[in-house]
């Protein structure tokens, strides 16, 4: 199967919505303990231009970075996005400087051109919140059996990575199945009309399917090898306002250690913009990591390999060279917390 990605059409690869967890930023003054003091001379920028996706996000509910970038004269603006790649699209336009996506549409992203970089990796999540399923009453019974028959999920998207690494354990290939190419909202309507004989899904629809009993997993990613996902940046962006990244980073930092602590917290806090139950959401809360690692030669390794197992397989059509995507050891010190451990 090929795909060829080019900037015209880049905005037809949705990435499943993602729950994602933003920033709890405080107050900035030189006075406050353990943070950046961002002089305004540094920043080389008036407005502020986050990406956030559909599933709820911190930082935008609690309304916190408008609070501590209004003393700087910094507004905020919000974009909001059903997808990795369509805020990667948004970014490639200048409508975005900053944002968080899984590890697949990067890659997409880059070949197609995009002017991103990577800022910081986040820690995988336990594996379980994206999975291979069938109706609880199907006859196939396991990945093997899914040769010759639909499945759905979305291309482009951390998806496509999953479903290779899937079938690769159970001898098949992704040519060996019916590919139905659908949005995570389509994915959840076409499974709950049983027009599709099996899906990947991913949270929180799979916890909203799980609470109802009615799928039945036939593999999760459980002991399947993920990057986790990326914190990105519009390279002019963070190429320009390295102390305003080192903020931003150290405050995600920060939250993502308490939400780790804190899951029941977390999905109360979503709960009402996501639409979703507190119970459903602490479930997501707890299968996922917050909390992140820096871009080390290991992480930036990892993502190489699928993007060369997505040019092998014709995925793509350009190889690439991840770092491209990349900055300098120095700037990247630069705006690294120091307690961003590996």
């Amino acid at each position: 199967m090929v795909a060829i990605f080019k900037k015209r059409n880049f905005l037809m690869f949705l990435v499943a919505g993602v729950f994602t967890l933003s920033t709890s930023l405080v107050g900035c003054s030189p006075q406050t303990t353990g943070k950046t003091a961002v002089a305004s001379s540094n920043i080389k920028t008036k407005v502020l231009k986050m990406g956030y996706q559909s599933a709820g996000d911190i930082v935008k509910v609690k309304g916190v970075l408008e609070k501590r970038l209004k003393p700087l004269g910094i507004s905020v603006e919000w974009s909001k996005f059903a997808a990795g790649p369509q805020l990667l699209e948004a970014m490639n336009v200048g409508s975005v400087d900053f944002g968080y996506v899984g590890e697949t549409p990067p890659i997409f992203a880059q070949a197609s051109g995009v002017p991103f970089v990577y800022v910081a990796s986040s820690k995988p999540g336990t594996g379980e919140a994206t999975a291979v399923v069938v109706d609880k009453d199907s006859p196939i019974k396991t990945v093997a059996d899914l040769k010759g028959k639909g499945l759905a999920f979305q291309r482009a998207t951390a998806q496509q990575y999953f479903v290779v690494k899937v079938l690769e354990e159970a001898g098949l290939k992704l040519s060996d199945v019916k590919h139905i190419n659908l949005t995570p909202l389509e994915t959840r309507a076409a499974f709950e009309r049983k027009s599709v004989e099996a899906a990947v899904i991913g949270d929180p629809h799979l916890a909203l399917f799980q609470k109802t009993g009615r799928v039945r997993i036939l593999r999760d990613g459980k002991n399947i090898t993920t990057q986790g996902g990326y914190w990105l940046g519009s390279r002019n962006f963070v190429k320009n306002n390295p102390e305003l990244v080192k903020a931003i980073l150290e405050e995600i930092n920060n939250i993502g250690k308490w939400a780790e602590s804190n899951p029941r917290e977390v999905a109360e806090l979503i709960s009402p913009e996501a639409k979703i139950d507190v119970p459903t959401l602490e479930l997501v809360s707890k299968r996922r990591r917050y909390t992140l690692r820096p871009l080390s030669e290991e992480v930036l390794s990892g993502q190489q390999k699928i993007a060369d197992l997505f040019y092998k397989q014709k995925f793509i059509t350009k190889n690439i060279n991840v770092k491209d995507a990349t900055l300098s050891r120095e700037q990247y010190a630069a705006f690294t917390p120091t307690d961003v451990k590996p």
